[in-house]
């Protein structure tokens, strides 16, 4: 085998590593951050929700932008440099505006990168071999995730938080240097989209009529609208439960959630690939959904620092598993479209719907009722995810074999 395309593998894995801490930033520590600055839960909830939103409205055109370029890595690498800058806007002050600037700019880099990484991984690998490269890319993500975190929570226990800053733009330097080792003749464009030599007819395909005519697209995205409504706020919740009993050091006890979580992704991202081979996506993406209501009642039982394992594992079940069968899914449905990316945006605006109202509701909640409830609440939305996945199974299963509108 030719050695620039390995090359450029390793380099899209290196990528994949340090594009983790980039993406995060200090979003896993946003929450005790701002408690430790005089916020209430219920204004932290607010302006999470605020980042959310803006998310969510701009990951679907985000998705075409990364569908009509050919300069996919430079899009990676402005959307680095913004979150970066954006979250150091912290440092300088947590007013209102300030902080509420820099969740909406980090949302409108997040909405790019997500596209990006996967638009050219499949440019490179192509459909046949876009599930093993994407389950090889997450479990790298998670990996550098998890090391990311565990480096935040010493740095942030001993010199504070500017330290995770200080990481975080650290990761973007080699992020930044991994992406321009990707060869730009390794990424075929068309392949990026979702078209393939033998589509004759893929410049005909409107983007928008895909999107409004695919059911299983729409049934996948509202399932996870409903899943992240119940599971965004739970980790910064549960961090901030803790820290308010005084069970832990608010950097090292956050890092720990985000550890735990991780390293049990890693291993989940490696057993999505195989079981879906086995089981199909669509079961990979039952099992997901299950571990966040059993995940929500745990979470109301142990608030302590010990209860960060079994409450952080399931966290780790579900999103690792869905990291790689959500993509690999709409890759599927989409084939030959010429827009998996506009798809890939469309359901990632469906999760930011549900992840921007999460938080406020759950801030909202937990400021009223307390976080035991709140957490009960959270896990019991999440059933609704279940119950839409299981009346959809015969039209997903039949629409991920056929694949979609053509």
């Amino acid at each position: 085998m030719d050695k620039s395309p390995q090359a450029g593998i390793r380099a899209l894995e290196c990528l994949s590593f340090f594009m983790a801490d980039v993406q995060a930033g200090i979003g896993p520590f946003l929450g005790v951050f701002l408690l430790a600055q005089g916020w209430k839960t219920g204004a932290i909830g607010a302006v999470m929700t605020l980042g959310g939103v803006v998310g969510m409205f701009a990951t679907t055109p985000a998705g075409a932008l990364v569908d009509s370029t050919s300069h996919k890595r430079a899009l990676v690498v402005v959307s680095s440099i913004c979150t970066v800058l954006a979250s150091a806007l912290l440092l300088v002050s947590a007013a209102v505006p300030l902080v509420a600037f820099s969740q909406i700019a980090t949302a409108l880099a997040a909405a790019v990168l997500g596209p990006a990484l996967a638009g050219i991984t499949l440019g490179m690998v192509r459909r046949a071999a876009f599930d093993r490269q994407f389950g090889r890319n997450q479990a790298i993500n998670h990996a550098g995730n998890m090391v990311g975190a565990a480096l935040s929570g010493l740095l942030g226990w001993k010199f504070g938080f500017a330290a995770v800053f200080a990481l975080a733009a650290l990761f973007a330097v080699f992020a930044i240097i991994s992406v321009w080792l990707i060869p730009a003749r390794a990424i075929d464009d068309r392949a990026a989209r979702g078209w393939e030599a033998s589509d004759a007819h893929a410049d005909r395909v409107s983007g928008l009529r895909v999107l409004l005519t695919c059911k299983p697209l729409l049934m996948l995205g509202f399932a996870l609208l409903l899943f992240h409504l119940g599971n965004a706020a739970m980790l910064p919740l549960y961090g901030m439960a803790v820290v308010t009993a005084h069970q832990g050091n608010p950097a090292l006890f956050t890092a720990l959630t985000v550890v735990v979580a991780q390293t049990v992704m890693v291993a989940m991202s490696l057993l999505a690939v195989r079981w879906m081979r086995r089981y199909g996506h669509w079961w990979v993406i039952l099992f997901a959904f299950i571990a966040l209501p059993i995940r929500g009642v745990m979470a109301a039982c142990f608030i302590d620092s010990w209860g960060v394992w079994p409450v952080q594992a399931l966290d780790g079940i579900g999103a690792g598993l869905q990291s790689v069968a959500v993509p690999a899914m709409v890759a599927a449905l989409l084939h030959g479209t010429g827009r998996v990316n506009v798809g890939q945006g469309a359901v990632m605006s469906m999760q930011g719907i549900g992840a921007a109202l999460s938080p406020l509701l759950g801030g909202a909640v937990a400021q009223a009722f307390g976080y035991r409830t709140t957490f009960l609440l959270l896990g019991a939305i999440a059933i609704g995810s279940l119950v839409l996945w299981c009346q959809s199974r015969a039209t997903l299963r039949s629409h991920e074999a056929t694949g979609s509108t053509r």
